[in-house]
């Protein structure tokens, strides 16, 4: 019986001009040609070709599952699978046994695993990816069926040569280390298979593999298990930055009037949070400035409870996951800079700026906190740090370690050169965490503020660089120094897909066997 991958290699044969390929459901009528192609196909393997019986049967339990390839009409390869219930069968399962001794009643459509069954390519065929265009209709198969992943047993057809000097491991990892060519693993590996075991009298009669394969799985990262509980998970998240304009307002009712306008303007767009930037609430220092600017921002502190509660009030009456900016808090005698995520099911959580700048600690005697957190909503696991707290790359690569697909930033900077050490330390934090990075800050001038007289910024939503995203890695960007709302959509599901598929993988391949990073418990 036929083995589940015939191998993908390059052909000395000149291909014959090609004038269309077109993936198709196969077909019974073209059982005659499919026999032609196995018996080439698998010239070294006893009883090659499925009968022509097997093959209808195949057609009528999943068709979906039965694709073939033609060039210029004329067919040139096929592959074959069925979904399996796999926690009926073990890793040492044998191909007869997952086939339901080639009858196929194995095919569970309620099943988790898209089991192959064969995959194979004329040889003159052989050398245009044709194997790889199959393997990518299988994989888009896989994730609409929202099925765990791909499985098979791989031969080993170059293992004969080296069967008296390596075990099958040895093999194997022989092959992976490049110090040896197996047309069958390095195609798998090269379309994101991992061996998941080695497995004994696979395949009767394959006697290039000795009988051993090993067992290949490709995992769905879209997944997502059935629940009898009704999801609320969202795929796609819309951002609402708030672009503060600072300007002298008569009270902190008047704060809140034009921060609720924000909220029901971001709100309008179905937005899933809204992000105001760090003290935004800065203007209600006028009435202290006549006071010592340490005396000035802790009487603004006393302004902080009230606000959040009021927050708290507007993310339940809007629908909306709102993050405060930031506010100063004195705690046991101590000023910090904290912020507050006030979720849509009115439960609020609160942050701290854990790196003070030099000005902070200098003109306010403002103290770092000590709390570092990822938070959990209903849009999936966030971060928030605050402004210079993004510049240092090991805060949001703990929050990365943590699950974190969006962290959110808001800063307040005085300066263009100020903006751009937040900015591009942001960009680069999307890049090296794969994750999305929103930025907020506020702009304009508070002339009657010491210490928060001018402002300069330009919101922006960051994402990784590469295929799925913007080339440039911004995904959307304020008018620098205007006071408006920046509304951007990101999909998580993107973000899944390139931690395993990206050209690169910045979160997977770090060498932790060379460094590390933790966090401390603080003590007391």
């Amino acid at each position: 019986m036929a083995s589940p991958n015939t191998p993908e290699v390059k052909s000395p044969l000149v291909h014959p001009e090609i004038e269309k390929v077109e993936l198709k459901y196969l077909t019974i009528r073209e059982y005659k040609q499919l026999r032609s192609i196995m018996e080439k196909a698998y010239a070294m393997l006893p009883d090659a070709a499925w009968s022509r019986g097997e093959i209808k049967q195949l057609i009528e339990r999943f068709p979906e599952g039965q694709i073939a390839i033609h060039i210029n009409g004329q067919l040139a390869g096929c592959a074959l699978s069925i979904i399996v219930d796999y926690t009926k069968f073990t890793d040492n399962h044998t191909y007869e046994e997952i086939t339901g001794k080639y009858t196929f009643d194995t095919h569970d459509p309620e099943g988790n695993i898209l089991y192959g069954v064969d995959v194979f390519v004329a040889p003159q065929f052989r050398g245009l990816r044709l194997g790889r265009r199959m393997y990518d209709y299988r994989k888009e198969l896989c994730e609409e069926w929202n099925l765990e992943g791909i499985m098979f047993g791989g031969r080993l057809p170059k293992y004969y040569e080296y069967a008296d000097e390596l075990t099958p491991k040895q093999y194997i990892d022989r092959v992976k280390s490049k110090d040896i060519h197996d047309p069958v693993l390095n195609f798998q590996f090269a379309n994101d298979f991992v061996v998941k075991k080695i497995m004994k009298n696979y395949l009767e009669g394959d006697h290039e593999s000795k009988e051993y394969a090993a067992l290949l799985m490709w995992n769905n990262v879209l997944y997502t298990a059935p629940t009898r509980k009704v999801g609320t998970d969202k795929s796609v998240v819309r951002l609402g930055l708030v672009q503060w304009q600072m300007r002298p307002y008569s009270g902190m009712s008047e704060v809140l009037e034009q921060a609720e306008y924000f909220v029901d303007a971001v709100a309008a767009y179905r937005s899933d949070f809204a992000l105001f930037p760090e003290f935004f609430n800065a203007p209600l220092m006028a009435a202290y400035n006549d006071l010592p600017e340490p005396e000035a921002i802790r009487k603004l502190a006393e302004f902080t409870e009230p606000l959040v509660k009021k927050f708290s009030e507007f993310s339940i009456s809007y629908n909306i996951n709102i993050i405060t900016g930031s506010m100063p808090s004195v705690e046991d005698g101590q000023l910090f800079n904290v912020g507050y995520l006030c979720k849509r099911d009115g439960t609020v959580e609160k942050f701290y700026k854990l790196h003070v700048t030099p000005d902070e600690a200098k003109v306010w005697g403002m103290v770092g906190g000590h709390q570092l957190r990822a938070f959990d909503t209903d849009c999936g696991k966030i971060g928030i740090l605050i402004c210079y707290d993004v510049e240092f790359p090991e805060l949001p690569r703990l929050l990365a370690e943590q699950g974190v697909d969006i962290l959110f930033v808001p800063f307040l900077t005085d300066t263009q050169n100020g903006y751009s050490r937040v900015r591009h330390c942001a960009q680069a934090r999307a890049i090296e965490n794969e994750c999305y990075v929103a930025i907020a800050g506020s702009v304009g001038n508070l002339p009657k503020v010491h210490n928060m007289d001018i402002q300069y910024a330009q919101s922006m939503v960051f994402t990784p660089c590469d295929f799925a995203f913007p080339s440039n890695g911004v995904k959307a960007e304020a008018t620098p120094n205007t006071e408006m709302i920046l509304v951007a959509d990101v999909d998580l599901d993107l973000l899944k897909e390139l931690h395993v598929h990206g050209s690169v993988h910045n979160l997977r391949d770090r060498r932790t066997d060379v460094y590390d990073l933790s966090l401390r418990k603080r003590k007391g």
